[in-house]
């Protein structure tokens, strides 16, 4: 089992930029396999809305997937020597306003994946409010 643990999320005004952590730890990083066994993907939960897809990297981030919404403004990154991935968020928008999840894929898939129903491991989430 994988455990992820979100941070840097925060309160911003319209234009500014916030980076978010993933940082992943386990009882299987140390047994078998490594951070870089797994695919990971960022989700977000805006209030009143169900839980979307913003996007995706696989294991090694040579491929990545973004969301129309994001795609431009938002960059998705991994250290798997520090078993952290990140999410740099700029131009930040009041439509951003979510709360934002860490996701890892099943370590038998290593590319990024759109659908929620791939990913096996959820952070709590770190919420990020964009004042307009």
């Amino acid at each position: 089992q994988v455990q992820l643990v979100e941070s840097g999320g925060g309160l911003v005004q319209a234009g500014g930029s916030l980076r978010l952590s993933c940082a992943a730890s386990g009882r299987t990083f140390s047994n078998y396999r490594t951070f870089s066994n797994y695919a990971m993907g960022w989700f977000r939960q805006g209030p009143g809305k169900e839980r979307e897809f913003v996007t995706s990297i696989s294991w090694n981030g040579d491929s990545t997937y973004y969301s129309d919404s994001v795609k431009g403004r938002f960059t998705i990154s991994r250290d798997n020597a520090k078993n952290t991935l990140y999410l740099q968020m700029n131009s930040l928008m009041a439509e951003d306003t979510a709360l934002y999840y860490c996701a890892a894929r099943s370590p038998s898939y290593l590319r990024p994946s759109f659908y929620q129903r791939d990913y096996t491991n959820w952070g709590q989430g770190t919420q990020v409010t964009v004042s307009s």
